[in-house]
């Protein structure tokens, strides 16, 4: 397959949705594809609404040299006019890759009605799509208003080292010293960064200590505002926010911590739960998404309700008090980790699924006869 993937940015940003979109890529490119990247230049939604009226887009995405477009589905201001410009002129199929929607992510927005009518739009004009679970494909399909013809391919974590070992898991369980809370997340508001701090504050000071792993750059004014609450805290020498790092080097900060904490206020299936499950951590997620479909409440870990702070913070307690329900819970974690689907065989089925909607949009020998 000729494979035309529309992403916005660079494919090496460091955020878990671009990992995955590099890693299909990847995965067709050892399967004998041919892929090209598309890139798209970051703006604000308004001006990649404009973007549907530029004819030099349409001429990068129809220029005859793709038998599908894979269209990250994070870019679909920038596509959701100009994808029906293409099938207007019979082009390739359209398949959208969709990792969380952005009515999701923004759901206490002013603007989320506008976003919402752009991505129902959008969504409904696609010839498919692959879900990164099973909660996302719900979402999609609640805010059409009908089922999506898709396909779910999980995202994976065995591009980490191996697994820890049970007694690697216990002896960090039992090291000793504070608690070391990790957050792996961008610090944006969705990822739910302030709640956890406020849950973090009603413990002793003592007993925990929380790093923080993501961009300080993708909203600087919420980054701003999470420093003047940690300050009014008193909590500065307990908190650390030390930026984005390079994938290969997240498998370390999580190998240092006991517990990965992201209570996002929705998150579709973050690829950080699965890392930090591979190397033996309890993951504390929200209620709100696609954690459920690889953490049950109490065993890996715990799902907890967006923004509720006094059961996160309850949560955390226990696990400063109790170092053998961390090494329990780092356990059961490591093992669902060891179960579940590797990249290739998740990947496989998103690339079966493009077989497939290639094959169907093919004419026949005797349509192109006649």
């Amino acid at each position: 397959m000729r494979v035309g993937l529309v992403i916005y940015g660079s494919l090496d940003t460091l955020t878990g949705g671009y990992l995955y979109d590099r890693k299909l890529a990847e995965h067709l490119a050892a399967h004998g594809d041919d892929v090209e990247v598309v890139s798209l230049p970051w703006r604000n939604y308004a001006r990649h609404l404009c973007d549907n009226a530029s004819r030099a887009l349409i001429r990068r995405l129809d220029g005859g040299r793709f038998d599908v477009l894979v269209q990250d589905e994070l870019n679909h201001p920038s596509l959701v006019l100009t994808n029906r410009r293409l099938a207007g002129r019979g082009t390739c199929p359209i398949v959208a890759m969709v990792h969380v929607l952005r009515v999701d992510e923004l759901a206490q927005s002013r603007l989320r009605p506008l976003y919402a009518a752009a991505e129902r739009r959008y969504l409904a004009g696609v010839d498919g799509a692959v879900f990164c679970c099973d909660a996302t494909r719900a979402s999609a399909e609640r805010l059409v208003g009908r089922a999506l013809r898709g396909a779910v391919a999980h995202p994976c974590a065995d591009h980490l080292a191996n697994p820890a070992t049970e007694a690697a898991i216990r002896t960090r369980a039992w090291r000793g010293g504070p608690l070391r809370v990790v957050s792996v997340a961008n610090v944006v508001p969705r990822k739910g960064l302030l709640v956890l701090v406020e849950a973090l504050a009603r413990l002793p000071r003592d007993r925990w200590e929380l790093t923080v792993v993501g961009s300080l750059s993708m909203d600087r004014a919420y980054v701003r505002h999470v420093r003047r609450r940690v300050a009014r805290l008193g909590l500065q020498h307990r908190v650390r926010l030390i930026g984005a790092v390079a994938n290969r080097d997240v498998a370390a900060h999580l190998s240092d911590s006991d517990v990965l904490v992201v209570p996002s206020w929705f998150e579709g299936l973050a690829i950080a739960y699965l890392e930090a499950m591979r190397v033996g951590l309890p993951v504390i997620a929200s209620t709100a998404g696609g954690a459920r479909e690889v953490i049950d409440d109490g065993s890996e870990g715990w799902l907890v309700a967006p923004g509720d702070v006094e059961t996160l913070a309850s949560r955390l307690g226990r696990l400063c008090e109790d170092r053998e329900l961390l090494a329990r819970m780092g356990l059961a974690a490591r093992g669902r980790a060891e179960r579940h689907p590797r990249w290739d065989e998740s990947l496989g089925r998103a690339r079966v699924f493009l077989r497939t909607v290639v094959s169907e949009h093919r004419p026949s020998a005797r349509e192109i006869g006649a």
